[in-house]
């Protein structure tokens, strides 16, 4: 099953929070702490650290210290993509263990496979979607794609 992982809700939860705050009307600039996004959003404090944690090292966030520390974006929210966000969190994207065989590993399956390359077409388009969309595209309050249904010729509704 095609699924993010806590970790990455949290990372998204947070970084949406973060920039809202940081962008918004009320206090533009301000840092957001830790405790602040958990008990907003209901997210336990310790794994929410680590989560900021990772973000920081990768470059999403920057951590400043002190009685009224916390967290601001280290770039402008549309120059950070959910692809990256989710890398950042997980690794890099893939729907199958294929996707990306490291040196000297490979699937036991692969000269029988019949699904790799249409499952590599999907996985491209996903990451390509992903790599498209921006934390500032989730901020917006407009869809951030679109979904139109083909209906099969002949066939009425």
């Amino acid at each position: 099953m095609l699924k993010i992982s806590k970790k990455c809700d949290y990372a998204l939860m947070a970084l949406q929070h973060i920039a809202s705050v940081q962008h918004g009307d009320v206090a533009p600039g301000r840092v957001v702490n830790t405790k602040e996004i958990a008990e907003e959003y209901n997210i336990p404090q310790e794994l929410l650290a680590k989560v900021l944690q990772t973000l920081s090292k990768h470059g999403m966030i920057e951590s400043h210290n002190g009685p009224k520390g916390g967290y601001l974006l280290a770039r402008h929210a549309d120059q950070i993509t959910i692809a990256q966000i989710l890398e950042s969190i997980e690794g890099p994207l893939g729907l199958t263990d294929c996707s990306h065989e490291k040196e000297g590993e490979f699937c036991m399956q692969r000269e029988h496979c019949n699904i790799r390359t249409p499952l590599l077409k999907v996985q491209d388009s996903i990451y390509q979607l992903l790599n498209n969309m921006t934390l500032q595209d989730m901020l917006g309050g407009t869809p951030l794609i679109s979904i139109q249904s083909t209906t099969a010729q002949g066939v009425e509704p």
